[in-house]
């Protein structure tokens, strides 16, 4: 159990040293992800004004109806419908947070689906 905690723990610590530079601006707002067991989710935040500006998830109509759990195909799903929303309200540049994650699997595959949506990152 404590192999876990040190894992997550650690995990928090590389996030807080990466939000030390990452931050989204209302020209340039912040694509944060965060990776649950059962769920995936993606939001687009404006830090300046603390404001989140575009959100979408595995737990999201459009997403939920098409696959169940949290695997790499849902991961795409989600990174199409929040790059979608987000070229709908005219962001196309944003910054990626990705949480203290390792760049690789779902994470990578919802980057590079946001990437095909029309996000610049």
């Amino acid at each position: 159990m404590s192999a876990k905690l040190d894992k997550r723990s650690a995990r928090i610590k590389r996030h807080r040293r990466v939000r030390k530079k990452v931050f989204g601006t209302p020209e340039q707002p912040r694509l944060s992800v965060y990776k649950s067991i059962k769920h995936i989710y993606a939001q687009i935040i404006d830090d300046q004004n603390g404001i989140t500006l575009v959100a979408a998830s595995t737990l999201s109509p459009d997403v939920r109806d098409k696959v169940s759990g949290s695997n790499i195909e849902a991961a795409k799903l989600v990174g199409n419908e929040v790059g979608k929303k987000a070229v709908d309200n005219n962001i196309t540049s944003i910054v990626f947070d990705r949480g203290g994650y390792r760049y690789h699997g779902k994470l990578k595959a919802l980057a590079e689906a946001a990437r095909e949506a029309g996000l610049k990152f």
